[in-house]
């Protein structure tokens, strides 16, 4: 099988984030994107080698900055291969009521797993998470009945230590910690004390922490800020905030101070998404299945600067526990690549949708600008600049038609949401700007798009 060293060795400057369960040391807040690059993708359920080629064929061309990758540790695989991995080795690991799960915790003693290192000593006691507004109950009980870890034992620690430096050493650029939240505060800083720099041999600069961002969900607890001084942190207000506007329960109008006064955490490294492979399978979250809002909202969210943004890559479900395409014997099966650079096989690939990746561009562009010349219509239209780089329009409700300010210099741009610049030509809408930097700009409420974006490099001949 391929190894994640290999996937390194085939796109080196590219970090692969893997939701194992664990954490990173003090300062490890930069993602090694390369050059001006500004997102990454996850790719779950994608095998190494499918991974690997993605990379070299597309995410490397269209200017993405990283890969998540799915767990590497050995893990149990269920029939038909649920879309939930079991958090083997870290923290939350198989049921003791064996429930969807490897077995009870008396495997581990007997070493039925024999790649764990523990035994039940390792283990906190039988107690159910059933309050998340108490700390201690979150952290050293059984999250739906998952055995939990004692990371305050160095044992424990040691040998998460050692796997993570063993992927250090395969080339990976950092960690996703899954359920961070579930995890000591104090243990987690201990345990990033004690991992290596990054490994020179895959193309990073000496002395280079590996970049870890943690699982922390919101809970109206606020406990985001115990961890935001480790390492980067998952944001899910900005999830569930940002789903709420698109999908028309809150006025877009209202974006002009979108950031920190909506509660988002204000000191520390937020990484932000429209949806994860978790927040996809709840009941009113904006995913893929309404795409017209999806790529409004993403676009908005690769248009303002706040947080390291995440582009998430799915495959089709129709229900919550589906798994990944695959074969009749149960083997994952490739995403094939069609015309138009789409997927096929079953995978949805959100990541290679046209408005999606044209803006991952216009992200990196812009990087280093603010929001100016905010402009709506005091309802569901917006529009503003990202210094004297972007421009982008939204529309959510009614036809938007308007003289507005773009901050760009005169000449002919292409719109790179409903088309792009080719050969010197638009292939879909053109904005004409003035010497005064304004431009009319046209986005009808029944076009295929409810966004419009051009900037610096999307000027025609």
């Amino acid at each position: 099988m391929e190894t994640v060293a290999d996937t390194a060795k085939m796109f080196p400057k590219t970090f692969f984030l893997s939701p194992v369960l664990f954490t990173v040391t003090l300062c490890q807040f930069d993602p090694h994107f390369f050059g001006n690059r500004t997102t990454f993708v996850h790719l779950f359920e994608w095998k190494w080698l499918d991974v690997a080629e993605e990379c070299e064929r597309f995410l490397s061309q269209k200017a993405y900055g990283g890969v998540q990758i799915s767990p590497p540790n050995e893990n149990l695989v269920i029939p038909n291969r649920p879309w939930i991995y079991v958090d083997a080795v870290i923290n939350h690991m198989t049921a003791s009521d064996g429930v969807g799960t490897a077995g009870s915790r008396a495997d581990y003693k007997n070493k039925a797993f024999p790649a764990v290192p523990y035994t039940k000593d390792d283990f906190h006691g039988d107690c159910a998470l059933n309050n998340y507004q108490d700390s201690n109950n979150v952290r050293n009980c059984q999250l739906v009945g998952l055995s939990d870890l004692d990371h305050s034992r160095e044992h424990v620690r040691q040998k998460i230590i050692e796997y993570m430096n063993h992927l250090v050493d395969l080339g990976v650029a950092g960690f996703r910690i899954d359920a961070a939240k579930h995890m000591w505060p104090e243990d987690l800083k201990k345990i990033l004390a004690g991992l290596k720099n990054l490994n020179t041999a895959h193309g990073f600069a000496t002395n280079s922490k590996p970049f870890v961002f943690q699982e922390v969900t919101d809970s109206g607890t606020d406990q985001i800020k115990d961890y935001a001084d480790i390492a980067a942190v998952t944001e899910f207000k900005y999830s569930n905030s940002i789903t709420n506007v698109f999908q028309g329960n809150d006025k877009l109008t209202y974006l002009d101070s979108w950031g920190p006064k909506w509660s988002f955490l204000v000191h520390g490294t937020p990484v932000v998404f429209v949806d994860n492979h978790d927040t996809q399978r709840e009941q009113g979250k904006l995913t893929y299945k309404d795409s017209k809002r999806y790529k409004m909202a993403t676009a908005f969210m690769l248009a303002h600067p706040y947080g390291i943004p995440k582009v998430m890559s799915s495959f089709f479900f129709n229900n919550k526990d589906q798994g990944p395409p695959q074969d009749a014997s149960g083997n994952l099966v490739s995403p094939t690549i069609n015309p138009d650079d789409t997927c096929g096989s079953g995978y949805v690939c959100e990541h290679r949708w046209r408005q999606i990746y044209s803006m991952v561009e216009f992200r990196n562009l812009v990087k280093g600008t603010e929001v100016t010349n905010w402009w709506s219509n005091g309802d569901q239209q917006i529009a503003f600049c990202r210094g004297n780089k972007g421009f982008v329009a939204f529309t959510n409700w009614g036809d938007l038609k308007k003289d507005l300010q773009t901050c760009l210099a005169p000449g002919r741009y292409c719109d790179i949401i409903s088309g792009s610049l080719k050969d010197g030509r638009c292939t879909g809408k053109q904005v004409e700007v003035k010497e005064n930097g304004f431009g009319f700009i046209s986005l009808s409420a029944g076009e295929y798009d409810g966004v419009l974006a051009i900037h610096v490099n999307s000027k025609s001949l």
